[in-house]
């Protein structure tokens, strides 16, 4: 399907991974801040659409046949593939970036002075928000979807919900996402986009390395909650009511 300046930017991420690795290139945001037309985002960020539009259509060109469609695959899937890949993920991550920036910001504000100022709260912040996030959909949201989905394809009605409308949770879920998204932002900030001095340890690059690797996957992460698996949901819940 061609691109064009209507579309959102969270429309096109939505259909092709390809295009989401041309929108990170770019630093253009697909997920929290992908609710807007391209033309309007490559405007503001100064960029030539038509020649955004070209790579986007040759990156689809060359992008391969193969994975999961999430527009089309079962809800229960793309939650279970959300789970054990991304939040699965943070769980593993964590730890071993808070273990990396432990010893950095001791030993380089003992021998350097100030470095990273900000940096230990704007991850203890970040990590505390997401791991509580995703306790949530994993307890309350996420079942309440498959079970949704799961009595749709028996023909049933949907069961009854604790928080009435699947909306109402999604919603608190998605600004909970622009939270993070604010967090890594501000991160990127303060590491001056993971810039390494040229005095940077083996652990110093691995603490950059894990934080620009954190941004990507949390990146991914939400785009397809919040522009494929939320959207879905709802449609789901209208089919329904």
């Amino acid at each position: 399907m061609p691109v064009t300046d209507t579309r959102t930017v969270a429309e096109i991420a939505a259909s092709s991974i390809a295009a989401v690795r041309v929108f990170e290139k770019l630093g253009i945001d697909y997920c929290c801040g992908g609710k807007r037309p391209l033309a309007d985002v490559c405007r503001d960020k100064g960029l030539d659409a038509q020649a955004v539009e070209r790579e986007l259509e040759e990156a689809a060109r060359q992008a391969p046949e193969s994975g999961v469609d999430w527009n089309t695959a079962p809800l229960e899937g793309l939650i279970n593939h959300i789970v054990s890949t991304h939040h699965e993920y943070l769980r593993r991550e964590f730890p071993a970036i808070q273990m990396r920036l432990d010893k950095v910001y001791r030993v380089y504000n003992e021998r350097y002075g100030p470095t990273l100022q900000g940096l230990p709260e704007a991850f203890a912040g970040l990590r505390s928000e997401m791991e509580s996030h995703t306790q949530k959909e994993e307890m309350m949201l996420f079942p309440a979807i498959a079970a949704s989905e799961a009595a749709a394809k028996a023909g049933q009605a949907p069961p009854p919900s604790p928080f009435g409308s699947v909306a109402n949770p999604i919603h608190a879920m998605e600004a909970e996402h622009d939270d993070a998204g604010r967090a890594l932002a501000q991160i990127r900030k303060i590491t001056s986009g993971y810039n390494l001095p040229d005095y940077a340890c083996v652990t110093y690059r691995a603490l950059m390395r894990g934080l620009q690797d954190l941004e990507h996957d949390l990146h991914v992460h939400v785009h397809l909650e919040n522009n494929i698996l939320f959207p879905r949901a709802l449609q789901l819940e209208a089919s329904k009511g």
